[in-house]
């Protein structure tokens, strides 16, 4: 006869049955899931590049569900803020909209380039840029200041175009030290004109804007004023120009000061200044780089 069958559960036996192995809803593999990628906040100046398109630019505007890059050559697209959507450096990121209470960065230095947050000034060059003018010299520091120290370039003051050969003979510019130089209003044929054709070499480049006095290169709506005014010949121009638009000309110099606050960046100038100053700063940064 067969034992009887115990209706008893032994001691050690779980009264509520055995325990199953839990198990994930997502059944993917574990090699074929995406790798998690970091989340990046679009900040005006951060320099992305969309895959699927292959537009690089740096980062102009985010709004809700979109980022506007802009390349190098001014263009402006619209991407979504897609996951895994976006380059930075080579490595897939997911760009996300940035913390509103975080400081903003400026998207461009004032002469227009793609800003570099944090960037540390470069050790300075041999090369210099001399720029006549002790006005002209503010405004260029004030418009380009940012990106001439990231290019490591010093600006000296030149007092006037008498000093330039003597100072080009003391500076002796080669392949690796170049010297570039902004003048006032250099029209052929006149004193100015010659010397600077005298000390213009491979290595050294002297350019002029066209204007009688660079407060003329101020944009006039920069200013609030509908043009220049003209200055009657052998007047100065300065106090010309104070009289005629009410300004105090007993202190020009403080009048400068006041067109300079209003310069904003290089949209306030007109380009035939800011042609001369970046090629300039183009000649003096080709040191060294194989550059003619």
């Amino acid at each position: 006869m067969r034992p009887p069958v115990s209706r008893h559960r032994p001691s050690n036996e779980d009264p509520s049955g055995p325990r199953l192995r839990p198990y994930s809803a997502d059944l993917t593999p574990p090699w074929k899931k995406p790798r998690a990628v970091p989340d990046v906040p679009a900040e005006p100046g951060l320099v992305v590049e969309e895959p699927g398109t292959g537009f690089c630019g740096a980062v102009i505007r985010c709004e809700a569900g979109t980022v506007t890059l802009e390349d190098r050559f001014g263009k402006h697209r619209v991407f979504p803020l897609e996951p895994r959507g976006f380059l930075l450096e080579g490595r897939v990121v997911t760009l996300v909209r940035p913390s509103s209470g975080g400081p903003v960065r400026p998207a461009r230095t004032a002469s227009g380039s793609v800003a570099v947050p944090g960037a540390r000034a470069r050790v300075a060059r041999a090369g210099r840029i001399y720029v006549e003018g002790r006005h002209d010299a503010e405004l260029v520091e004030k418009v380009w200041g940012d990106d001439l120290r990231i290019e490591g370039v010093v600006v000296e003051y030149l007092e006037g175009v008498d000093h330039l050969p003597a100072i080009v003979e003391s500076f002796a510019p080669g392949p690796d030290a170049r010297l570039g130089v902004l003048v006032d209003h250099l029209v052929p044929g006149t004193k100015e004109w010659r010397i600077a054709e005298s000390v213009t070499s491979g290595h050294a480049l002297v350019v002029g804007h066209p204007y009688i006095d660079i407060w003329e290169a101020v944009k006039p709506a920069a200013l609030g004023i509908p043009a220049w005014p003209t200055v009657p010949h052998g007047q100065d121009w300065k106090t010309g120009v104070c009289r005629a638009l009410g300004w105090p000309s007993e202190n020009t110099g403080a009048v400068w000061q006041a067109i300079l606050k209003r310069v904003g960046s290089y949209k306030d100038l007109e380009p035939e200044l800011l042609g001369r100053v970046e090629e300039l700063i183009d000649f003096v940064t080709a040191a060294g780089s194989g550059g003619p």
